[in-house]
């Protein structure tokens, strides 16, 4: 059963500061993007009909695809970053849904990879993909997002993952004192912990700590802006560091998946680097891997500069739930 000719797909892409929703109407083309934050609403509810009652579509969707910052494991979704919790088949109730998918945010972004044009990434370093391998995503935002783009003899498949809350390693001895006050504060010093908004923060406070220097009550952005580098060096180190421990997870990812169709760093942070970003250790970090700086030399890295990947996967998974 199709759905009716008038009526759009609901996409959405919940993180753990905003939801963004847009329409994929009959004939593909995506409606502008609506986005709402978490704290302004009690619930998914009561965002989603907000973004209804806006919208005002001529025809309520029949069917959707939600995009969540959180593992889905079951019917009942927690937010990892935020108080939202639901369960998909209210939502689908509640919303008259015919068909209601829910998957991780960054499964989303993989899905998006094959469908990126030249001017949504940037690469970063040198390399080149090699065809039917697999793909690693990365993003640090308000939390860490990992998940990989796998094939397969029916097309290439998404593996949701949970690897921003791997084990943080140093690569030299000032990320291992740094790590070591972190590891006063927190039972696990997670990836996620360091390659994050609030992981930022938690570089800059670590290292005016470890200078035996007041921290000052600077915001992620604040810590990334040069401008604040000329106030406070640690600012800058922080940033640099982040960058260079970025690298360490990447090529990690990398050799865990045997990702030679390449590392892409997505999230709401590093696009906004720019020429920092490709200047810094990141590249440098990604390959020192030992015997394995060869194999990862030939890996190419690429920050995904779409604003929006995520529905760019959303809308082909649509696209292929209405095929079928």
């Amino acid at each position: 059963m199709t759905p009716p000719d008038n009526a759009a797909g609901l996409i959405a892409d919940i993180g753990a500061t905003n939801a963004r929703f847009a329409l994929v109407r009959p004939d593909s083309r995506t409606s502008s993007a609506r986005s709402y934050a978490l704290d302004d609403y009690a619930s998914l509810f009561d965002a989603l009909d907000a973004y209804l009652i806006e919208e005002a579509p001529s025809a309520r969707p029949t069917e959707a695809v939600l995009a969540v910052a959180s593992p889905i494991t079951g019917d009942e979704v927690v937010l990892t970053n935020h108080a939202w919790t639901f369960s998909i088949e209210a939502v689908r109730r509640h919303f008259r849904l015919r068909r209601l998918r829910v998957i991780n945010d960054f499964a989303a972004i993989a899905l998006a990879i094959p469908h990126l044009g030249a001017n949504d990434r940037m690469q970063v370093g040198e390399g080149a993909p090699a065809s039917d391998a697999p793909i690693g995503i990365v993003g640090p935002g308000t939390g860490l997002g990992v998940s990989a783009l796998v094939p397969t003899p029916s097309g290439p498949v998404a593996v949701a993952a949970e690897g921003g809350h791997v084990t943080m390693a140093p690569g030299d001895a000032r990320e291992g004192a740094i790590l070591e006050i972190m590891r006063s504060r927190y039972d696990h010093v997670s990836a996620e912990r360091v390659l994050s908004g609030p992981g930022l923060v938690n570089l800059y406070n670590a290292l005016c700590e470890l200078a035996k220097q007041p921290a000052a009550p600077f915001t992620p952005p604040q810590i990334t802006s040069p401008r604040i580098w000329n106030e406070d060096p640690r600012t800058r180190e922080a940033t640099m560091m982040f960058c260079a421990m970025l690298g360490t997870v990447a090529g990690n990812l990398a050799l865990t998946l045997g990702a030679r169709g390449g590392i892409y760093i997505a999230g709401g942070i590093v696009p906004k680097l720019g020429a920092v970003f490709a200047a810094s250790a990141f590249r440098k970090r990604f390959e020192e891997k030992g015997r394995l700086q060869p194999y990862l030399a030939r890996i190419p890295t690429y920050v995904i500069t779409h604003s929006f990947p995520a529905f760019i996967g959303l809308a082909a998974l649509l696209a292929e739930k209405r095929a079928h």
